[in-house]
């Protein structure tokens, strides 16, 4: 992809590094009035008043998290701040501001750079939050991506994981699995374009697929729509690892045990083709896929009459003695003791 002859290559090293912050920030707009200072000094300065701070760190690794063979320059610096906003609004915060670091070998020229801070700011406008500092550095060989993102709630607002009680309800946004096999669909056409390359893809059938791994929302609606509601969760977490990694995140940390229920698990119609055309099961796809980046949560009994209707919200099981342990209770009404079998970036395999 950045191999385009006809595309204009501008080396790195014609800039330096500080010709190329300067370059790649030049467009860079402060909107929000914390504030103080961003971008150009030795650190971005910050006002929060009476309000508590959240930060979160993610990084992305080429090879690791993203293959730029299907993967858009732009689409990755959009999803690199999403992914980081997620864990904002999964600690029922509100994302401010952002810094940005960026490691790249001599194989990507200027205007690879622009490409990916495009979607960079693009992010940054739609979801409100100032691009406040960072720092890039050479790579041997690949990109990393690193980005930082920070937010702000008041102290009683903020949601923790270790909050979930016996008889809460356990709640997601949004449907499950769709990112993933979003990726299985690009894999394997990356495998039929190296046997054909003149072959062009038919991706009509998947767009909702490709759209949730390439293009990720963060949930960032939901705070504000449970406010609405009267409803604080006792407990909060971001699908980034897979369903069932994040329950079972939740009760390690609310020393609970839960019962997730299958037939209550939402899917999207074009997950379900997908999974039958690849002969997957539907439900391990729902539960081990990750990347979805909705928000797993839960709530007291009592506020069950305040989201049952909502269509943004899906009631999924409940929390139970942590004696009891975690399980998934099957359509045919078995209880399967439910196991991490999620995204892990250590795996050798």
């Amino acid at each position: 992809m950045l191999e385009d002859k006809n595309q204009q290559r501008t080396s790195l090293s014609n800039l330096g590094e500080f010709k190329l912050i300067e370059h790649l920030t030049r467009n860079i707009e402060i909107k929000q009035p914390s504030t103080l200072k961003g971008i150009g000094d030795d650190a971005a300065v910050l006002d929060f008043k009476d309000k508590k701070t959240v930060v979160s760190t993610d990084m992305l690794v080429e090879g690791v998290h993203f293959d730029l063979a299907y993967m858009p320059l732009k689409h990755l610096g959009y999803k690199a701040v999403v992914v980081n906003i997620s864990d904002i609004c999964a600690m029922n915060a509100k994302p401010t501001h952002i810094t940005v670091s960026v490691a790249v070998s001599n194989r990507f020229p200027l205007e690879a750079l622009e490409e990916l801070y495009e979607g960079i700011r693009t992010a940054a406008k739609i979801y409100d939050v100032d691009i406040v500092g960072g720092d890039t550095t050479s790579s041997q060989k690949g990109m990393i991506l690193s980005i930082t993102a920070l937010g702000e709630a008041q102290e009683n607002e903020i949601v923790y994981r270790n909050g979930a009680g016996t008889t809460d309800l356990l709640v997601v946004t949004g449907d499950v699995g769709a990112a993933y096999m979003g990726l299985q669909v690009l894999e394997r056409e990356k495998e039929v374009f190296k046997v054909n390359p003149q072959n062009q893809p038919d991706l009509d059938n998947y767009t909702y697929l490709i759209e949730r791994q390439l293009k990720p929302e963060a949930r960032k609606d939901v705070r504000e729509m449970l406010a609405s509601l009267e409803v604080k969760p006792t407990s909060m977490i971001d699908i980034s690892d897979g369903l069932s990694s994040e329950i079972i995140h939740i009760c390690k940390q609310s020393n609970v045990g839960c019962n997730l229920y299958e037939d209550k698990i939402p899917v999207d119609p074009q997950l379900m083709s997908t999974c039958e055309e690849f002969d997957i099961d539907i439900t391990t796809v729902a539960i081990n896929g990750g990347e979805d980046y909705e928000l797993l949560f839960t709530v007291k009994m009592e506020d069950f009459d305040k989201i049952k209707g909502n269509p943004n919200f899906t009631i999924i099981g409940h929390m139970v003695q942590e004696s009891e342990g975690i399980h998934l209770i099957t359509r045919a009404n078995t209880k399967i003791p439910l196991k991490a079998r999620g995204w892990n970036a250590l795996n050798e395999d």
